[in-house]
């Protein structure tokens, strides 16, 4: 209810066409501000585009916030799905009109604008939790998902942006950039291990032609690749949406804008020297701890630091060990030294072989190289540690390069040269093992020998709708747009080459811009291989349009909505086949809102929904197509009320050929005190269109029910009111008062419509000796309420009174500060006193302990319900109170005067308003100043009689008559408690 109430103040903003203050747009990135105080401390989150990276506005992110015991998304996360799924943005701003409009408040879907809904969910968290519960309903998120929230994060307040691509994996239940699947149950499943990553792109912005830096690698287990943009075919495409005009899913979906990738590009093949396992090299150790990464094959060389393990079997077993010396030679045990230096592995295990074979007899021999020497190369350039390092023999420039930490930001992927001297050996280009895996053999590397890492070669950019949008390295410096597309994995199913722009640097002048427009898509391609690309281009291969040309819209009261594919010659009834399609009762009339060329301004289309499904109304129907099927309940629902004696009495939806039996039995059938012979049904006629007239008649409820006369039975209409009566004398059913105090058998008594107090009492056995019937309390519950609403309205009109109703008009200003200053420390008084005592309900009675002589008088009162008479003991006293030195109980003494008793409870005080001095008699009346006659003798000079009270009131402070005949109003209903609580004594 609070964000209908929310609602109804932005609505009514919106039909007076009143600015809206929500946060300013900026127009160049098509972002919306959401309030600093629902993003977290003195923070402002924006939504770019209101639909890409929304960033989290609630405070929440990533957490739970409990709204009426309701866990909620954050508003973050809430507008990236509803960014994502503009059909739920529909659905939510037809169910707020709906309510509004059953509140009273004719407001439509369209009225609610993209803005306040978003600012809604920002700063309301009932809000938040609401629309969490319809996300939830419809799959978008589970309950494992809110639990995952609630334990991953503990600041409630915490944000967590997500980009486009996280919230089109999220939704999916997977990693972001996993293939989107409306309404899955998996919900956000993967949304608690997305939080703990850094939001939005994964990449450091760098300028073009650099890479990431290579400092604080890891040397342990390599890390995960960063999550790269996505550009798979199967993903949401991503969109800026603006604000549609009207609340149809066809305008949402074609307004739309293909934003700029501001994502920063990665150096392709930057990421493979990033990650490395530890390693001999990287801890400065020797060549022969390090493994090999190419097979040791028979045709390799021999050289001097190489260690052999030369096995011997048949007539004996060993095992020999035995390195190359420097001189070339490894001792052969009985036969000696034997050179191998400079021999292959094949023809050194020949010559070992034959040396050995004459020392042992029948003996078989194999020769394996078990360690490696290492040489010496230097590897220098713009890599990341250059020096000397000590490398295996079968080395690859890869490896060497790997060892020194891979090239700078402004190393060469494509030129590696192999030295030797001043003779150079090899050029090796990395990118044909980046891209297609290639390790050509190489040169041997030898003592002495040097590894360069030019300076980077000209670079390019690609971006859009390719599958592997990086920076790129020309070889050569010339390259055609064709084979860059290729490096970067080729072009996605949904590229548009009639959008190919280049954005060029004219060498050290200025920059332009290129569009590479053809008249179709085969000429795209020959300009794409005819186009020479050069040093510095950004090319960026824009998508095709979001959205499918070819396509209608289902919505409303239908078993499912949403897009449906449109073909030539559609008509609405290939759409509409049966009621089956629709959900249960359905209005009668439908509409159809068109997108009509060439400016797509909407028209709408009424239809009769059964002329549709017998055939008689054939509507073609054209692409962008909305067909709106609308509830019985949604269009000008027919209600009808039903009152009175029925177990749930209100109002309810008038279904076809409904009667008043049946809102009988829908209101859940009588009650048991329900009249059933006779029930009033007023019925409302409008008459020429322009006024109503309404008919009260008879309707035989009972029997109609029951189905005893079917002709007791009448049909119902919009507006009806069935109104069923109650059974005469019901609520006497029960009925009783209750005898308290002095009676011979007090208790509680049921009593007969119109029975007496005498009557009563004498069933109570009369009065015993010691009671007072001169003091007897009568409450009754209808006095209490209204003495509650006379002290209340009493209160009000204290407090509300102005200053210049209390002063005297002819009052100086020097004296009005300090006097106003008494006074209201006099009303305090008096009101606090008021408010403490509350109303007793007692109704004055005046009986005596001769019930003969009062019966059947004005005094003998007729009893209500739930009345109690409490019977005091006779008093022995009469209290004095108010302004009085001594407030005090006086033994009574018969004859003796008001002015008496005061006089002996000390007189009153300075303070006491003398000439307002009131008695308050035993029975609960009141003798004031102005009580008898203008001859009649004062207040003071009353006989009073036990129980009695003297009353004496505190001076008001103010010569206002207005404000003195308040205040002392007050001091009297205050006062009057009094004698109900001597009564008691």
């Amino acid at each position: 209810m609070v964000l209908v109430t929310l609602f109804l103040l932005s609505a009514a903003v919106a039909q007076a066409q009143v600015p809206i203050p929500i946060s300013p747009t900026d127009a160049t990135q098509n972002t919306t501000q959401i309030p600093a105080d629902a993003a977290g401390a003195g923070t402002t989150q924006r939504i770019p585009g209101q639909d890409a990276g929304v960033a989290d506005s609630s405070g929440i992110l990533g957490s739970s916030s409990q709204s009426g015991g309701t866990m909620a998304l954050p508003a973050g996360q809430i507008i990236a799905i509803l960014q994502q799924r503009p059909e739920v943005v529909i659905e939510l701003k037809s169910m707020l009109a709906d309510e509004l409009q059953q509140q009273g408040t004719q407001v439509r879907a369209d009225d609610i604008t993209d803005e306040m809904l978003y600012n809604q969910i920002a700063t309301n968290a009932e809000a938040r939790a609401r629309i969490t519960t319809l996300l939830r309903a419809r799959g978008y998120v589970s309950q494992d998902t809110l639990q995952t929230l609630a334990a991953g994060v503990d600041d409630p307040n915490a944000t967590g942006d997500l980009s486009t691509s996280q919230v089109g994996g999220l939704l999916t239940g997977g990693e972001p950039g996993g293939t989107t699947a409306q309404g899955t149950s998996s919900g956000l499943s993967g949304l608690g291990s997305a939080l703990g990553r850094s939001s939005g792109a994964a990449t450091t912005a760098m300028p073009m032609g650099n890479t990431v830096p290579y400092a604080n690698r890891s040397t342990q287990t390599p890390a995960p690749r960063a999550d790269q943009a996505v550009t798979a075919s199967t993903d949401e495409p991503k969109v800026l949406r603006r604000p549609a005009p009207y609340n149809l899913q066809s305008m949402r979906d074609l307004y739309t804008q293909i934003p700029e990738n501001s994502a920063p590009l990665k150096r392709f093949g930057s990421e493979v020297f990033l990650n490395r396992t530890s390693s001999a090299i990287s801890r400065g150790g020797l060549a022969r701890d390090t493994p090999l990464d190419v097979p040791l094959g028979p045709d390799y060389i021999l050289g001097p630091g190489d260690t052999l393990t030369i096995t011997i079997w048949g007539g004996t077993t060993q095992n020999i060990a035995r390195a190359v010396d420097r001189d070339g030679r490894v001792l052969l045990p009985e036969a000696g030294p034997i050179e191998v230096a400079g021999l292959s592995l094949e023809r050194a295990q020949s010559a070992i072989e034959a040396a050995l074979k004459p020392q042992y007899r029948n003996a078989k021999i194999a020769v394996t190289v078990s360690q490696l020497r290492s040489v010496r190369v230097y590897i220098v350039g713009d890599v990341q540690r250059p020096g000397g390092y000590d490398i295996s023999a079968l080395a690859t420039p890869v490896s060497a390069l790997y060892a020194a930490g891979g090239p700078t930001a402004a190393g060469s992927l494509r030129t590696l040269r192999h030295l030797r001297g001043n003779t150079l050996i090899e050029e090796v280009d990395l990118y044909d093992f980046l891209l297609h895996g290639l390790r050509k053999e190489s040169a041997r590397f030898q003592s002495g020998d040097t590894l360069l890492a030019p300076p980077a070669g000209p670079q390019i950019a690609i971006s859009g709708a390719v599958k592997r949008p990086a920076i790129y390295e020309l070889k050569n410096g010339e390259s055609t747009l064709t084979s860059v597309v290729e490096d970067a994995g080729g072009v996605t199913v949904a590229a548009s080459f009639g959008h190919i722009t280049i954005e060029r640097i004219d060498a050290n002048q200025k920059r332009e811009t290129i569009d590479l427009a053809a008249k179709g898509p085969q000429d795209n391609r020959n300009a794409m291989t005819a186009f020479q690309v050069k040093d510095g281009d950004r090319i960026r291969i824009a998508p095709i349009a979001p959205y499918s040309e070819r396509v209608i819209y289902l919505e409303g009261h239908v078993e499912r909505p949403g897009r449906q594919p449109y073909r030539e010659g559609m008509h609405l009834n290939d759409v509409l086949h049966s009621y089956q399609d629709m959900l249960p009762e359905p209005a009668k009339r439908g509409e159809i809102v068109r997108l009509v060329a060439p400016d797509l301004h909407a028209e709408t289309i009424a239809f009769d929904v059964a002329e549709v499904l017998i055939g008689n109304a054939s509507i073609p129907l054209q692409p962008f197509d909305t067909i709106r099927i609308f509830g019985r309940y949604q269009m000008d629902a027919p209600r009808i009320t039903i009152n009175g004696e029925v177990q749930r009495p209100g109002s309810y939806p008038l279904s076809d050929g409904m009667t008043a039996a049946q809102l009988v039995r829908m209101a859940g059938g009588f009650k048991r005190d329900a009249l059933q012979d006779e029930a009033d049904l007023t019925t409302y006629t409008v008459v020429d269109g322009n006024k109503i007239t309404g008919a009260l008649t008879s309707v035989r409820i009972g029997a109609a029910v029951a189905g005893s006369d079917r002709s007791a039975d009448v049909m119902l209409k919009p507006g009806d009111v069935l109104t069923i009566h109650q059974i005469t004398g019901w609520n006497e059913i029960g009925q009783s008062v209750t005898i308290e105090g002095q009676v011979k058998y007090p208790g509680s008594y049921g009593f007969q419509e119109g029975e007496h107090l005498s009557s009563v009492l004498r069933r109570a056995g009369g009065f015993r000796e010691t009671a007072y019937p001169t003091g007897a309390v009568l409450v009754r519950e209808q006095v209490r309420e209204l003495q509650e609403k006379s002290r209340q309205e009493l209160i009000r009109e204290i407090e509300t009174s102005s200053a210049a109703a209390r002063l005297s008009p002819n009052l100086g200003p020097n004296d009005s500060g300090a006097t106003l200053q008494m006074i209201q420390a006099q009303q305090e008084q008096v009101l606090a006193k008021l408010r403490s005592e509350p109303p007793t309900g007692r109704l004055v009675v005046h009986i005596s302990s001769d019930i003969d002589s009062w019966e059947n008088t004005p005094a003998d009162i007729e009893l209500r319900r739930g009345d109690v008479l409490t019977i005091p003991k006779r008093p022995s006293f009469v209290l004095v109170t108010g302004q009085v030195y001594n407030a005090t109980a006086l033994t009574f003494s018969p004859g003796k005067t008001a002015k008496w008793y005061l006089q002996h409870a000390g007189g009153a005080s300075s303070t006491a308003n003398r000439k307002e001095i009131f008695v308050i008699r035993a029975n609960g009346s009141v003798i004031g100043r102005h009580s008898g006659g203008r001859f009649d003798p004062d207040v003071l000079s009353t006989k009073l009689d036990p129980g009695d009270v003297v009353v004496v009131p505190q001076k008001v402070i103010g010569a206002s008559l207005l404000w003195r005949n308040l205040l002392t109003a007050a001091q009297l209903a205050s006062s009057i408690a009094i004698t109900a609580a001597v009564a008691s004594l």
